[in-house]
């Protein structure tokens, strides 16, 4: 309620001389202080009052100045008012006085809009009280350089700064990373004989820390005779931002050895950082202490502890944190229950993570992607997809993350109808500068040998990285394109982009799969004398690979036995098949006799041994092998493919007659067994039912040559299924 409207609404009316000195005490009592001055029902209205009982006399002006800055505080949200009792302040001649100007300085810095008039109000003052309250009002608005501005204001001047003033200007510095500016107002501050108030110190070591300068700010903090909490968890703090984990653990072990107080922040930052150094049983007995002892645990602690969980697979752990966020009431908080689901995603407890989020009644963007994630990282084309458009028809808009996910998941499962969709979204949606989108589109695309294609995406790139060419280079490595892959390879080097090791690895086997031996070797040498790539036990494996593949025994078995890391069984499983393709029963001995001393766990490499000797005659050695293999327990997995029929992943594995589809597949592989060893089919075989198991070995041995037959006679299967 405006004065005029408290005039219009309650008249006063003339007092007499003993009534009226009473009423003007106890009406100027009540504007005496803030809590005062909330007691009164109409603060307007008793305003309006006291301005009826006094005289008109310009000496009574002075009787108004403490009710004006009372009301004026009590007020400070209501521009309407505010503006009002500024417009009867500068009739009064009030307005630049010192008990005025910094209350109408808070009504109009209360409002970002308003800030330039608030500068100019600030401009006319002698004392740096109304500059204090002008910065902290511009930091208050996320304005650092704003607050900057009105201290260069302030020194030019020549007001001087108190020791309210110099925390909030070094916040300013820490903010915007000035830190040439912090240094300076240390300097000033120091000759003003700042060093020794708290406040201070305390800013200083903390815009030292954000600033990155932790030398400066250790210094100032070994220097300090008295430190509080917000002492040591500055310092804590700017060695947990800069990743120096290890001295912000040290910190807080000597903070909890001489009896410093801790807060919830202290703990959180350390039990973070334990979980930045991967030691997330050290995090989780910090929060067992914060729990035991009563360190005030909130819902950072919660995110914390669901973290350390879902990193370590800790579901037992995590179902405590999410029963302790429940009693804490904190389970409806966004980033806790995001936490928690993601917890039992990581913990590959998706019924759970499900449950949660059909609990919540409107899921925000975070979860959404939360859950997409958990999907995600199950391997769960079909759920990710569900929620996907179930987001979508939420009325929830999809982000960068959300695709990016999404999509990942479909190029790592070769989904290639989801995959489109999404292609399609990132067109309709304008996510043109997103590379990392059209980098996994391109991967997607070329896992599913549509390589046409992803050329196109990869062709419409404006801003091509070391990952884009990397994903061409796999797909048609893949494809056996080897020369194609060369060719980008070289695209990319003379686009000045250098090679790392992880694309040395993709050309080098984009080499072996096609062949290129004399590339490939001269792009081994080029990555030690040319790019200064150290090699890595993979580009040793594939250069095995690719003797191999070759034909070159000898040389492949040189490689791995100059390499300066002991081979792995899949370096010399590598080599055992190429000399039991190549009839070199020699070498493959010698390489057979170094894979079996492995004793891996891959049925796959003894099965490959087996073979070897079973081509040639050698009983006892393949004996030997089979005796090896039941004394380890070692069971070769029957051949699995898996067939996309439009609704969906649908798996066949080798010799199952559950699958509905059985005789159907059955069926077709031996029209086709009789195809490829040329004997007529009669058109009897095609009508019986075949059972594998009782067939003879030669049936066996053509279901057992490879799972991709399968796959592609799932597709010559639908002409049967339609």
């Amino acid at each position: 309620m405006s004065a005029a409207a408290a005039h219009s609404a309650w008249p006063p009316p003339p007092p007499t001389s003993s009534d009226g000195d009473d009423s003007l005490h106890s009406l100027l009592a009540s504007f005496s202080s803030l809590s005062a001055l909330r007691l009164l029902p109409v603060p307007l209205l008793a305003f309006s009052r006291l301005r009826g009982h006094l005289p008109s006399a310009a000496a009574a002006t002075h009787l108004l100045l403490r009710p004006i800055a009372s009301l004026l505080q009590f007020h400070r949200s209501d521009l309407r008012v505010g503006l009002q009792f500024h417009a009867l302040s500068l009739s009064l001649g009030l307005s630049v006085h010192p008990l005025l100007l910094p209350r109408l300085l808070s009504l109009y810095s209360h409002h970002p809009s308003l800030l330039p008039a608030a500068s100019s109000l600030a401009a006319g003052a002698t004392c740096p009280q109304p500059y204090n309250v002008l910065i902290s009002a511009c930091l208050g608005h996320g304005l650092p350089r704003h607050a900057l501005a009105a201290y260069q204001e302030m020194a030019e001047s020549a007001v001087l700064p108190d020791a309210f003033t110099y925390p909030s200007v070094l916040r300013a510095c820490a903010e915007t990373k000035d830190l040439e500016l912090g240094r300076a107002v240390h300097v000033r501050a120091a000759d003003a004989g700042m060093d020794e108030h708290l406040f201070f110190q305390n800013a200083l070591v903390s815009m030292y820390a954000k600033c990155g300068d932790l030398v400066a700010a250790r210094k100032v903090f070994d220097g300090m005779g008295l430190m509080d909490v917000v002492s040591w968890n500055s310092m804590i703090s700017g060695y947990a931002a800069s990743g120096q984990w290890k001295e912000a653990v040290e910190l807080f072990r000597r903070m909890r050895t001489e009896g410093a107080e801790l807060n919830s922040v202290t703990w959180n930052t350390v039990a973070g950082g334990y979980i930045q150094m991967r030691d997330y049983r050290a995090a989780m007995e910090l929060i067992r202490e914060m729990v035991m002892g009563g360190a005030g645990v909130d819902f950072v602690t919660l995110v914390i502890g669901s973290n350390a969980c879902s990193r370590a697979g800790w579901l037992r752990l995590g179902k405590e944190i999410h029963g302790l966020a429940v009693r804490m009431h904190c389970d409806g908080i966004e980033s806790v229950s995001n936490a928690v689901i993601t917890m039992y995603a990581r913990c590959k407890d998706m019924k759970r993570a499900l449950v949660l989020f059909r609990m919540l009644r409107s899921p925000g963007l975070v979860t959404w992607n939360t859950m997409l994630a958990g999907f995600a990282l199950a391997d769960d084309a079909e759920e990710a997809s569900r929620i996907f458009r179930e987001m979508v028809c939420s009325d929830v808009q999809p982000n960068y993350v959300t695709v990016v996910t999404y999509l990942a998941l479909c190029a790592r499962v070769a989904n290639l109808q989801h995959g489109r969709e999404l292609h399609t979204h990132i067109i309709k949606h304008g996510f043109k500068g997103y590379r990392l989108l059209w980098n996994s589109l391109i991967d997607m695309y070329s896992k599913s040998g549509k390589l046409l294609v992803a050329q196109n995406v990869f062709d419409t790139m404006d801003d091509r990285d070391m990952i884009s060419y990397t994903s061409m280079i796999a797909g048609y490595g893949m494809q056996g394109k080897g020369t194609v892959a060369l060719q980008i390879f070289n695209q990319m080097i003379d686009s000045g982009i250098m090679p790392d090791d992880i694309i040395m690895v993709t050309v080098l086997s984009a080499c072996s799969h096609s062949g290129l031996v004399d590339e490939g070797e001269e792009l081994f040498d080029k990555m030690v004398n040319s790019y200064g790539i150290k090699p890595q036990m993979e580009h040793y494996s594939c250069m095995v690979d690719l003797y191999a593949r070759a034909g070159l025994l000898e040389k492949a078995e040189k490689m791995l036995n100059q390499a300066p890391f002991p081979a792995t069984s899949t370096m010399w499983a590598a080599l055992v098949g190429a000399c039991h393709e190549r009839g070199n029963i020699i070498i493959g001995e010698r390489s057979a006799r170094r894979l079996l001393e492995m004793r891996t766990e891959n049925a796959g490499h003894y099965v490959l041994v087996a073979n070897m000797y079973a081509a040639a005659g050698c009983w006892n050695e393949l004996a030997t092998v089979r005796k090896m293999m039941r004394d380890l327990g070692v069971l070769k997995a029957p051949g699995l493919a898996w067939a996309d029929l439009g609704n969906g992943f649908t798996p066949f594995l080798v010799g199952d007659r559950s699958n509905p589809l059985a005789p159907e597949i059955y069926e077709v592989l031996d029209r086709r067994a009789m195809v490829v060893h040329g004997k007529p089919m009669e058109p009897k075989r095609m009508e019986s039912k075949i059972n594998p198991v009782e067939k003879s070995m030669k049936r066996r041995k053509t279901t057992d040559t490879d799972s991709e037959v399968l796959l592609i006679l799932m597709f010559e299967t639908r002409k049967y299924c339609s």
